[in-house]
């Protein structure tokens, strides 16, 4: 897949969007490719110190050398951190506290896309568990460095597949491999079928988390930490890539075509992180599936007391309970 498409939306965003993120520190999800890749150099522009936190791989060694490269005179740190494996997301909350008091930004962006029916180490949906719960739990273990900010934010990056069926609690508990198959070629390649249902399902629960920390938040009592989220329409990342390589759908599909690039995919989460006028609640992304990252009304599934209920019980089932 071509990644040559012109970018239009950036850099108005990067000039009337953002501020300065000196003395900031941002921890990115998922920054070897495509939107946290862009998020992470853009922050790293602004003046943040700026944590990625990947898997352990070439990919993640090779991108945090090409993003040295790009900003040489900022700093990035490399943090293990598996999404798929609950051990490792605790080992990199406790490496992240051993060595910064405060964290300003934590924006949860990685995820997968269409994967087969599979369970994780722990047991759980392969797409759930790196989505939403991972990063439910990550939120909860960093909580206490965002507190310390004087304006925390956490970012959850959902999408355009956010829309469909309401959220069902099996799709949290621990029964990965067991959750509807892998489809037919033909539901794959047309987005439906149980490897799309998944996926949605875990697109609609990070915005569940979102609106349920929000409200969780208010009845603490805590008032210096936004959350926030964003959506970044179709663009042309890695993530189709992997995607087509598992069976979940056709590598260069039509709808690809009309994709816009990364860079303007990551807009909406740039916005979330470093817009001074961004306000807790806030939803950025594209009307559609391109354009320029406009502030969203969001749907009411994605606030829906069920949904929320839904969320918050199977994640803290899954990983603890949040402590705020």
């Amino acid at each position: 897949m071509s990644l040559t498409i012109e970018t239009r939306h950036l850099e108005t965003v990067i000039d009337n969007h953002t501020r300065d993120m000196s003395g900031k520190v941002v921890a990115i999800t998922g920054t070897t490719s495509g939107t946290g890749y862009v998020c992470a150099r853009e922050m790293a522009k602004l003046g943040a110190t700026v944590l990625l936190l990947n898997r352990e791989s070439e990919r993640s060694a090779s991108s945090l050398k090409e993003l040295q490269e790009e900003v040489p005179d900022a700093t990035f740190q490399a943090i293990e951190c598996d999404l798929q494996d609950f051990e490792s997301v605790r080992s990199a909350i406790e490496e992240i506290k051993s060595q910064f008091e405060t964290l300003d930004v934590l924006c949860n962006n990685a995820g997968v896309m269409a994967m087969p029916d599979q369970a994780t180490k722990d047991g759980y949906d392969v797409q759930m568990q790196t989505n939403c719960i991972s990063h439910f739990l990550l939120t909860n273990g960093l909580f206490p460095l965002l507190k310390k900010s004087d304006e925390g934010r956490i970012v959850n990056h959902s999408s355009q597949a956010r829309l469909g069926a309401d959220l069902e609690m099996k799709y949290f508990e621990k029964r990965g491999g067991d959750l509807g198959g892998d489809g037919t070629e033909k539901e794959n390649s047309s987005f439906k079928g149980p490897r799309w249902y998944r996926y949605r399902q875990t697109k609609l629960a990070n915005c569940a988390f979102t609106y349920g920390l929000i409200e969780k938040l208010e009845e603490q009592g805590i008032d210096n930490i936004k959350v926030l989220l964003a959506h970044p329409g179709l663009a042309a990342t890695q993530l189709q890539v992997t995607t087509a390589e598992s069976g979940g759908m056709e590598a260069d599909s039509d709808l690809m075509q009309n994709a816009q690039s990364p860079e303007d995919g990551a807009t909406g989460i740039i916005r979330c992180c470093a817009d001074p006028e961004a306000k807790t609640g806030d939803f950025y992304g594209p009307e559609q599936w391109v354009g320029f990252p406009q502030k969203l009304e969001p749907e009411d599934s994605l606030s829906d007391p069920e949904n929320i209920r839904i969320n918050w019980e199977g994640c803290e089932a899954a990983v603890g309970e949040f402590e705020f």
